[in-house]
């Protein structure tokens, strides 16, 4: 049976690559009558980071700081998705309605992708790759390569090709 994709998860980290990407998320889309909701996970601060910023700034004041501005933070990416949406379809407005919703999440980025991809109940992941080499996939990995080894589910990778690719 030929699989039907309804439901697309397209994962975006907001990088070069996104706009490329996020253009073959809507083209599967429309040649399935699919749905897309966009994924932008924000990673985990580094322990030793928070750490440093908790003992110079106290404690109680960074809690205070991060619950002022984690809305103002929350509300700007959100915006800046939107935005990109908008221009990326400006010349596809008939898209528009395939965009279900928009995601935030704070977490590990291949965890967060594959617990909403379950959540949603995904038919397709889609994602974009960085162009980061063959010798620090083989040491560091990537979220492409991990989303891809863990997932249950079909994914699709776009690679990055540089400046203007893909355009």
């Amino acid at each position: 049976m030929i699989p039907q994709y309804k439901t697309i998860l397209f994962a975006s980290d907001l990088s070069a690559n996104a706009a490329f990407a996020f253009r073959h998320a809507v083209a599967v889309a429309r040649a399935h009558q699919a749905q897309i909701t966009l994924l932008h996970v924000l990673p985990e601060v580094d322990p030793a980071v928070l750490n440093y910023v908790s003992t110079v700034m106290g404690e109680e004041r960074l809690a205070e700081f991060e619950l002022q501005h984690k809305d103002e933070l929350l509300a700007a990416l959100r915006q800046r998705l939107r935005d990109f949406i908008q221009q990326e379809l400006a010349n596809h407005p008939e898209d528009l309605p395939r965009i279900a919703g928009i995601e935030i999440h704070h977490g590990h980025p291949v965890h967060t992708i594959l617990e909403i991809a379950d959540r949603i109940n995904a038919d397709l992941i889609i994602l974009g790759s960085h162009g980061k080499g063959r010798l620090k996939y083989a040491f560091l990995g990537s979220v492409a390569e991990k989303v891809l080894r863990k997932s249950q589910r079909p994914v699709l990778v776009a690679p990055f090709l540089g400046e203007g690719g893909g355009k």
